[in-house]
């Protein structure tokens, strides 16, 4: 069974350049969720925060902007400006598991402050000009909290609810706990999206047997890993060409915006720490990449490694990173 796919916000990587050049080179996600807007007492947004949702930066795609705060009038604030761009739905992170932002008791450090939250929701779900979502982990220290705040999101009417059923003392690491999962989906009056861990397209189609009442599922380092994921779940086998010109798009976007070069250069490094993952037998073009310190320099590595290799798609996760 095939899912809706919708890419994970991954900050860094996934702003209104990578996303465009996607949505353009690889249609047919069910959205898009952009990198967190961390709202303040301001009342404003950053340059970087407000250049990344603007509808102009983001054609072709069913944006759905994400905010990170504890704070119900700083969220309601936003919302009414995102509301006033001509965005329908708005996400809740409550999943971020950086020791910064806990530490704050936003992202996944608001789950453990539960009478907070729920005042929190009570206002939020009370005067939100849009509909709202909800992106959350199933607790703070144990998967044995999740009951509880599940209980207390069900009696909202969330657009949507996206599961990542790991805790945030486990980061990234560890299995995914889908037996909380599966709770979410049985008698949650919203849709569920399952996020966590599918990197192929052997992963999603499994899963979609497994969970055929899920509403979708969210990818991140899959989807970075190989852009052309979905595309592939939908029966197409997207070329070299393809996946060329999406690269390069993405590379002619930050130049366009950026004047410092080597930031540039650096942050194509980082899409291709996932993506090298696309071409095996590539460690020599992979350290070509690595050590490039010029667009020039890039340039000449990535036509190298298109011209010398094929793209294979994943079957199962092999994450590359750069020289490794």
């Amino acid at each position: 069974m095939t899912l809706p796919v919708f890419l994970a916000p991954m900050e860094g990587l996934t702003n209104s350049i990578y996303r465009r050049a996607h949505a353009r080179a690889f249609p047919g996600l069910a959205g898009y969720y952009s990198p967190f807007i961390t709202p303040n007492s301001s009342k404003k947004l950053t340059t970087r925060e407000l250049s990344d949702i603007l509808p102009e930066n983001n054609p072709g795609q069913a944006l759905v902007p994400q905010i990170l705060t504890s704070r119900a009038e700083d969220f309601l604030w936003c919302a009414g400006k995102l509301r006033s761009f001509g965005y329908e739905e708005v996400n809740l992170n409550l999943g971020c598991p950086s020791g910064t932002v806990v530490s704050k008791g936003r992202g996944a450090g608001f789950l453990a402050r539960r009478e907070e939250l729920e005042r929190f929701l009570d206002e939020i779900f009370s005067q939100a000009p849009c509909r709202v979502s909800i992106k959350t982990r199933v607790g703070l220290e144990s998967a044995e909290e999740f009951p509880a705040l599940l209980g207390l999101f069900r009696r909202y009417p969330l657009s949507r609810l996206i599961v990542h059923p790991r805790t945030r003392t486990q980061f990234y690491k560890g299995e995914p706990r889908r037996e909380c999962f599966r709770a979410a989906l049985e008698g949650s009056p919203f849709p569920v999206v399952y996020n966590g861990d599918l990197f192929c397209v052997k992963d999603v189609r499994a899963f979609g047997e497994e969970y055929p009442a899920a509403a979708g599922v969210m990818c991140g380092r899959g989807l970075i890993a190989d852009p052309g994921l979905e595309r592939r779940l939908a029966g197409e086998e997207p070329g070299r060409e393809r996946y060329r010109a999406f690269i390069d798009e993405v590379l002619e976007g930050y130049l366009a915006v950026w004047r410092d070069k080597r930031a540039v250069v650096a942050h194509m490094k980082e899409v291709w720490c996932y993506m090298i993952s696309l071409f095996p037998d590539s460690r020599r073009h992979a350290k070509a990449i690595r050590k490039a310190n010029t667009v020039e320099d890039y340039r000449a590595a990535v036509e190298a490694l298109f011209a010398e290799r094929e793209v294979v798609p994943l079957d199962e996760w092999s994450f590359g990173r750069l020289g490794g």
